[in-house]
């Protein structure tokens, strides 16, 4: 399967087929001419795949050099990114040579961020092998890293060269990485695909989810795709793509980057969005119960002990979607479309009570 993703500066391709890992040289020989290439991973991406695609890759004439991080949110920081600014200098990297990243979410963040920022840019490709970052985070040039004040903080849009994604990948994941990944993909259903919604409903738990993985994987990039092509900057209709993630946010920093997972943390603030819009009359009633129901068969949590809605409140104030004192949140007009909504920031307090 194949999708275009179609820019007033640039165009790209994502590649979805099982298998394709195998061949991964000729994917890039394709797209690059002969240079000096960096593979950013982390160790357990890199312990799974990271020969086989560094060899694949230096039998095509490439020179290949592979940094590996370690796995988890944490390494998503500054920190991380000036350590392999250096590594990149140490090997020689120019602006003529490029970057593959090779990993999940947080590898595809990072990696992104610092081939946009070394040099000023570098170009690059990405290869997801998770679930979340091969219906997400690989597409659409978002990359950012982490800080103490909030998640995604520092961040630049850079458009990849090329997205390859591997479905295969996703038979080594550990069960909780895959319940993860399906968030984002009834995120994806609820805001912009009725039929992907259709799909999920028939597919009993996580587990039977990977025998739909390339459909389910097409559908979610597919609705990215859209909206990018629309909205590139993140200005208009491509915040859609956030229900439940100005929440979400919030949880996974309150909580501290891993202990609440990323995809965890976006059921979660879908779930608390819902309710209390329900409650405030600013969505239909009925929409919550489906998506409590989606997400639990899922076995995805709706809820979290603990609630603080102070500190909660404390973190969304730096939340990228804030405009002075107003904020813009999403919402469901009904499954399958969303809406944009701009309030006050004071109001956001109503949306996290309990």
């Amino acid at each position: 399967m194949k999708l275009s993703v179609n820019l007033p500066d640039k165009a790209y391709d994502l590649l979805i087929e099982k298998g394709k890992l195998e061949t991964v040289g000729n994917w890039v020989s394709s797209l690059w001419e002969k240079q000096k290439i960096v593979i950013i991973t982390d160790d357990t991406v890199n312990e799974l795949y990271g020969k086989k695609v560094e060899e694949s890759i230096k039998n095509e004439g490439f020179e290949v050099f592979t940094f590996s991080i370690k796995p988890g949110e944490k390494s998503k920081s500054l920190e991380s990114a000036e350590k392999i600014y250096h590594f990149l200098a140490e090997v020689g990297m120019t602006r003529k040579d490029g970057i593959i990243i090779l990993g999940g979410g947080v590898v595809g963040d990072l990696g992104g961020f610092v081939a946009s920022t070394y040099m000023r840019g570098l170009h690059f490709l990405q290869i997801p092998t998770t679930l979340l970052a091969q219906v997400d985070s690989s597409i659409g040039g978002k990359t950012a890293v982490n800080t103490k004040i909030a998640k995604n903080l520092v961040g630049t849009f850079a458009q990849p060269d090329g997205v390859l994604i591997d479905p295969n990948t996703l038979l080594t994941l550990e069960n909780r990485r895959i319940k993860e990944g399906l968030a984002e993909v009834v995120k994806s259903a609820a805001i912009a695909d009725l039929k992907l919604w259709e799909l999920l409903e028939t597919i009993p738990n996580e587990h039977e989810a990977l025998n739909f993985s390339e459909e389910i994987i097409y559908a979610c990039c597919n609705v990215k795709r859209r909206v990018v092509e629309e909205d590139e900057k993140d200005v208009g209709i491509r915040l859609i793509l956030n229900f439940g993630h100005t929440i979400g946010h919030a949880v996974e920093q309150t909580k501290g980057y891993g202990v609440v997972t990323h995809g965890e943390a976006v059921s979660i603030g879908m779930c608390q969005i819902t309710k209390q819009a329900e409650k405030l009359g600013t969505m239909p009633n009925g929409i919550l119960e489906k998506l409590t129901q989606m997400l639990e068969k899922f076995h995805l949590p709706t809820s979290l002990e603990s609630w603080d809605e102070a500190s909660l409140y404390e973190a969304l104030t730096h939340d990228k979607k804030t405009r002075g004192n107003k904020i813009r949140i999403i919402l469901l007009e009904t499954i399958g479309q969303a809406k944009i909504e701009t309030i006050d920031l004071e109001k956001m307090k109503d949306y996290l009570k309990q």
